[in-house]
């Protein structure tokens, strides 16, 4: 299974804050920091951000990309 179906297979397709921390080890609060930062991280978890009213959810595809350390640019 890839990183992509095991987060679907347990999320499903759109992650919480406070699923993505957990995936990453980290807090929501410092999460929620990272987000609003213009590093790499902040700009790929935002490129990932959806908004649903509210509520803010992440793609799975996405963060499984970060996760498998796949970076806009080809970068890894």
């Amino acid at each position: 299974m890839t990183t992509e179906e095991v987060l679907i297979h347990r999320f499903g397709p759109l992650l919480t804050l406070a699923q993505v921390a957990t995936i990453l080890d980290r807090s929501p609060d410092g999460l929620r920091i990272t987000i609003r930062t213009s590093n790499l991280l902040g700009r790929q978890l935002g490129a990932a951000r959806v908004k649903i009213g509210r509520r803010v959810h992440f793609k799975a595809k996405a963060i499984a990309a970060l996760v498998d350390g796949i970076v806009d640019g080809g970068q890894q």
